[in-house]
């Protein structure tokens, strides 16, 4: 399941300019539900990401449900995107799957370094989430 929702991703972003991904990054970041100002606590923070991120889950018949917020669009785009493939999944799921539509779409390569980092920093937590939920 989780592979059809990545190649969807990659398929949204096929053949686009980086302008364009940029908007469409935008475009999924305005979609995104605004996550509940009582979920972003300095706890729920996720730390080595130039813009203030936060992630709150809760598990819910054996699937992990994520909440993740930005105070940056670009950023809450990535994020869209990221629970898009992840939000709904079983633990194990998670973690047994190569978050791979980040290289295929270009991610990686045309994000600032500081932006790579807090990428990097977002993908930790989730594990981190997952591999506690899965035990």
């Amino acid at each position: 399941m989780t592979d059809a929702i990545q190649d969807e991703i990659i398929k949204e972003f096929e053949g686009l300019e980086w302008f364009d991904k940029y908007e469409l990054l935008i475009s999924s970041a305005k979609r995104l539900e605004p996550m509940d100002d009582k979920f972003k606590t300095e706890e729920n923070s996720i730390s080595g990401c130039q813009s203030k991120v936060w992630i709150s889950s809760y598990r819910e018949n054996g699937r992990l449900i994520f909440n993740l917020d930005s105070d940056a669009m670009i950023t809450k785009g990535i994020i869209s995107l990221l629970m898009r493939v992840v939000n709904n999944r079983p633990p194990r799921e998670i973690l047994d799957n190569e978050l791979y539509f980040i290289e295929e779409i270009g991610l990686k390569s045309n994000l600032s370094p500081a932006r790579s980092n807090g990428l990097e920093s977002i993908i930790k937590r989730i594990k981190e989430i997952a591999e506690s939920e899965a035990n």
